[in-house]
Parts: structure tokens; sequence; C-alpha cells
């Protein structure tokens, strides 16, 4: 389950905005991206992902990934930072 390794994560970057910026300074291990998730929100998320060869996986809700991230709201995208 992907959420596991968030959970274990010691680092993430947590929403679009972190996300983005994490994948722009090439810290980023690996992106997670909410299925539901508005489109206009993480497109500029899945292109710096492929051209940055950053491994990105879709999960199913932005509410599960949210909580899986220790938040109380939902988020469209996180990074793992440091594992």
């Amino acid at each position: 389950m992907p959420y596991d390794r968030i959970k274990r994560a010691k680092k993430l970057a947590i929403g679009t905005n972190q996300t983005t910026k994490a994948l722009e300074q090439a810290t980023a291990k690996e992106v997670y991206v909410a299925k539901d998730a508005e489109r206009r929100l993480v497109s500029n998320i899945e292109g710096l992902s492929k051209q940055r060869n950053i491994p990105l996986v879709w999960v199913e809700s932005m509410k599960e990934l949210g909580k899986a991230c220790g938040i109380a709201v939902g988020a469209a995208a996180a990074a793992i930072i440091e594992e």
C-alpha cells in the first residue's frame, strides 16, 4: 500500500506548493498525487516528476493522502524528502 511509505517517511513535503518546490529543488525522492485532486493543481507536479525522473504514485483520495501525511485535511500531493 503506497500510504505505508508516506507514514514511515522522516520528512515530507505536503501540498501542491511544497511538493512543487521539492521537485524544483531536486529533494523529492517519490511523489504522491491524489486521483480526485483538480487536474489544474497537479498537472505541473506530474510534468516535473516526469522531467526529473522522480517516481509518481497515484493514490485514491485527497482525504486519505492527508491522513497518511498526518494532517486533518486532504492533500492533493505530497513528496517524500527523506525516508
